[in-house]
C-alpha cells in the first residue's frame, strides 16, 4: 500500500450532519490501492477544476455488448492504480427490494474482483460497481452469473427498466410495477445486452401520477399508472377532515389545475366533474382518506423524454391516453416494439426518441407507428408543436364542406 494520501480539500466535504461519500471511499482506501489512488486523483481535481478520467475502448464481456463502461485515469504515471478503472453496470430488483444476504454476496464478489466501492444506484437504476481492471471484468461477470445476477445495459441499447415500489409499499399503485419490470427485463434480453440502435433507450414505470421515479422526464417511454373512471369520494371522510380544521378551499380546492372539484359548505360534501379531472393526484396527496382513485386501473403511456444532449430536455407527452397492464402485457410490448422500429429506421446517430419525432413531426411517428391521433396528445389547440394537418387531409376536408 502507498503512504497515505494527503487530502485537505476533500476532508471539508466530511464535516457536517451528512453522510459523506468521502468518508466511505477512506474505509475502502485503507485497505485497496485502487481506491487510495482515487482519492488522490478526486483530490487533484478538485484542486484545478478538471476531471482526470478518459472514457471509452472496448471492454467487456462474452457476448454482451453493453453493462461495462471502460475508464482510465489520464494520470497513469502520479495514480498507477487508476490505469483502468472500469464501471460495471449490474441489473437491479424490481422497485430496489433486497435481501441482506444477497446484498452480502453483491459486495463480496466486487471486493474480491474489483475497487470495492459501489454506487447504489446510480440515475440508470442499476447497482454501478466502480473501478476494476480489464482482466476481471469476465470473471466478476462469471461469479455473478453463478449468484443469479446479471449485468445492465449501457451505450446504445435499451437501459435497464426499473419502476416505483409500486404495490409492495404503496397504496396509490394502479397496476403492478414490480411484476411489469421483471416482464419487460426478461422479455427485452437482447435489446437489454446488445446495443444495436441510434442512441439509448429507457422504460420506466410508476405505479402513480406521483411519478416517483420521475419517468416522465427521463424516459424515451413512460408508464404512469391512471384509471379512467372517477375519483371515489368518501364524503364522511371529508367531513371529517373538514371538522379538523383541514383548509379544504386553499389546499384543494383552488389549486385543482382544471376546477373540476366543487365542495358545498352547506352539506360538507364535495364532488368531481370527471370529465374535467386529469387525474394528477392532488386532491389524493392532500386528503388520502376521503379521496382515492377510481377502480378502472391501467396506465398513462407517454414519450419522449430526456435530459440535455443534442438538443434541450423534454418532457415527455402523452401517447396512449389509457391502456391496462395486466400480465403478459402483449399489448405494451408490441407497441414498444413499433416505436423502437420506426425509431431505429428515422433516428441519426446520438439521437433519443423525443429528438427523432420533434425533428420529423409528430405525423410522421404516428402514422409510422400505425396510430392514429388523439385530443389527449394536445396539453390545449395548438399548444403542441408535433401535430400537423397533413395537405390531402386538408382537401378531403374541402372537398367534403
Amino acid at each position: 500500500m502507498a503512504e497515505e494520501v494527503k487530502t485537505p480539500k476533500l476532508d471539508e466535504l466530511e464535516k457536517g450532519p451528512w453522510p459523506s461519500f468521502v468518508k466511505e471511499i477512506k474505509r475502502e482506501a485503507a485497505k485497496n490501492d485502487m481506491s487510495k489512488d482515487l482519492l488522490g486523483q478526486l483530490e487533484v481535481s478538485y484542486e484545478e477544476n478538471i476531471g482526470h478520467w478518459k472514457h471509452g475502448g472496448i471492454v467487456g464481456v462474452r457476448g454482451y455488448g453493453g453493462g461495462v463502461i471502460g475508464r482510465y485515469t489520464d494520470l497513469p504515471e502520479q495514480f498507477p492504480a487508476l490505469r483502468e478503472f472500469h464501471t460495471m453496470r449490474i441489473s437491479a430488483p424490481s422497485g430496489w427490494f433486497y435481501s441482506t444476504g444477497k446484498l452480502r454476496e453483491i459486495c463480496d464478489i466486487w471486493e474480491k474482483h474489483g475497487s470495492g466501492l459501489t454506487n447504489m444506484h446510480g440515475s440508470t437504476g442499476d447497482i454501478i460497481f466502480l473501478g476494476t481492471t480489464t482482466d476481471q471484468l469476465q470473471p466478476t461477470y462469471d461469479e455473478l452469473a453463478e449468484h443469479g445476477i446479471d449485468l445492465g445495459g449501457s451505450g446504445s441499447d435499451l437501459r435497464s427498466p426499473s419502476c416505483c415500489v409500486g404495490p409492495g409499499r404503496c397504496e396509490h399503485a394502479c397496476y403492478d410495477t414490480l411484476d411489469m419490470c421483471l416482464d419487460i427485463t426478461n422479455e427485452f434480453q437482447d435489446e437489454l445486452h446488445r446495443p444495436m440502435w441510434p442512441y439509448k433507450s429507457k422504460i420506466k414505470m410508476s405505479g402513480c401520477a406521483n411519478d416517483c421515479v420521475a419517468a416522465a422526464a427521463r424516459a424515451d417511454i413512460s408508464v404512469i399508472g391512471t384509471w379512467r373512471d372517477g375519483l371515489t369520494i368518501d364524503n364522511d371522510e371529508v367531513k371529517k377532515y373538514v371538522a379538523e380544521g383541514f383548509p379544504i378551499k386553499s389546499r384543494v380546492i383552488d389549486v385543482c389545475p382544471t376546477k373540476c372539484l366543487k365542495y358545498d359548505k352547506e352539506s360538507d360534501e364535495l364532488s368531481c366533474n370527471t370529465d374535467e379531472c386529469t387525474r394528477c393526484m392532488q386532491c389524493i396527496n392532500m386528503m388520502p382518506k376521503a379521496i382515492k382513485q377510481g377502480k378502472e386501473k391501467g396506465a398513462t403511456i407517454l414519450v419522449g423524454a430526456k435530459s440535455t444532449i443534442v438538443k434541450s430536455a423534454n418532457m415527455s407527452w402523452v401517447l396512449v391516453p389509457f391502456m391496462k397492464m395486466d400480465a403478459p402485457y402483449d399489448e405494451f410490448k408490441d407497441l414498444v416494439n413499433r416505436i423502437w422500429d420506426w425509431w431505429d429506421e428515422n433516428g441519426k446517430t446520438r439521437e433519443r426518441l423525443g429528438e427523432t419525432i420533434y425533428r420529423l413531426g409528430m405525423g410522421a411517428f404516428l402514422r409510422g407507428i400505425d396510430m392514429p391521433a388523439v385530443p389527449q396528445m394536445v396539453y390545449r389547440p395548438r399548444a403542441n408543436p408535433y401535430v400537423f394537418w397533413q395537405p390531402e387531409d386538408i382537401e378531403k376536408e374541402s372537398a367534403e364542406a
